[in-house]
């Protein structure tokens, strides 16, 4: 959190001199301390953060390759003209702990096209597929893994 208040400092003033870098840096550390001392953050969290960083940009890589893939698939239902589309509403759980990961859940599906997270209360999510075949294998899907291992679980394989 320090690195991006420095960082944000740096590009809002568009300069990089000797004098914006000290400055940036007694700035970020007096926002740095605020931000542990009044909104419960601390320096073991942001060393916890750091670490989950390879896994966050393998759960985006995952992400944008799911995000294609469903692409083709909506692509097929909708120029493939023998097949019949049935939509069906979706409900299942998920063990997910942390409010941010339930909403890294339900925004990944609603990101990836044909399917839509209408609701999610608790841990039960209600979603809305364009065909059946799109809502196979959705609660353990490779979102669900990635993100445990971000809330700090250990991996799990297809969920029964």
């Amino acid at each position: 959190m320090y690195l991006l208040y420095f960082i944000l400092w740096i590009v809002f003033n568009g300069n990089f001199t000797l004098e914006i870098c000290l400055f940036g840096i007694v700035i970020a550390a007096a926002v740095f301390a605020f931000t542990c001392k009044f909104m419960d953050y601390s320096i073991q969290k942001e060393i916890a953060n750091i670490k989950k960083i390879p896994k966050f940009f393998r759960y985006v890589c995952v992400l944008v390759i799911e995000i294609v893939k469903a692409n083709f698939a909506v692509i097929h239902l909708i120029l493939s003209e023998k097949e019949e589309i049935q939509p069906a509403l979706v409900s299942f759980k998920s063990d997910m702990k942390t409010a941010s990961g339930k909403a890294f859940l339900a925004n990944a599906i609603t990101l990836t096209p044909g399917t839509i997270t209408v609701s999610l209360e608790d841990s039960e999510y209600v979603v809305h597929c364009l065909d059946e075949d799109l809502a196979v294998g959705m609660a353990d899907s490779a979102f669900v893994n990635m993100l445990d291992e971000l809330e700090g679980k250990p991996p799990l394989g297809p969920r029964s």
